[in-house]
């Protein structure tokens, strides 16, 4: 499942977005899968198995297993290891498949959000790069290849203004609360 496990989200946090990249990125791989596939069988049912083609057809499978798991099966691991999540209070990405890496941003940090398609097929397509700018240390977080990305930075920009009020609201009710309770002194 796409997203983030709960027990990684704060208390009354809750995921408005979950996705992956998006599927674009599977057509080479995929197209790798059924080409290599077979044209190996192809090789390896004309060799004989006997003697020097005996050798040369494991030859060719062991160099078309390495073609597919290289260039069709590492993408869809990686393309399925990776995930954007959006909640109520920040942006998350995690990436990798051994070893993961993940960002957090909070909304409260998001000064700024755009999307750029980089062509024709991604405007078709509906997908893109979207980049947030936060005020933050590290500048902006980079989202490649998202899918819907227009509605996407839509609902992050308006994510980012309803958290900017919810704070305010929580600090205009501290303040009321506070002076409620020297009223009653």
């Amino acid at each position: 499942m796409t997203g983030i496990p709960k027990r990684l989200l704060g208390d009354d946090e809750d995921v408005v977005m979950a996705l992956r990249p998006h599927w674009k990125e599977l057509v080479g791989p995929v197209l790798v899968l059924l080409i290599t596939s077979p044209v190996a069988t192809y090789v390896v049912t004309l060799l004989d198995g006997n003697g020097v083609q005996g050798w040369l057809r494991w030859v060719v499978v062991a160099v078309a297993a390495v073609v597919v798991l290289r260039w069709a099966v590492w993408p869809f691991l990686v393309w399925l290891t990776t995930s954007y999540v959006v909640t109520d209070r920040r942006l998350i990405i995690r990436t990798g498949v051994v070893a993961r890496r993940g960002r957090d941003m909070p909304l409260s940090r998001v000064n700024d959000v755009t999307f750029e398609h980089s062509g024709l097929l991604e405007r078709v397509l509906r997908c893109g790069t979207l980049v947030v700018e936060s005020a933050g240390e590290r500048g902006q977080l980079v989202l490649k290849d998202v899918p819907h990305v227009e509605d996407v930075q839509r609902d992050v920009y308006q994510l980012a203004e309803a958290d900017e009020e919810r704070r305010r609201g929580d600090r205009e009710d501290g303040v009321a609360r506070h002076d409620d309770d020297h009223r009653g002194w």
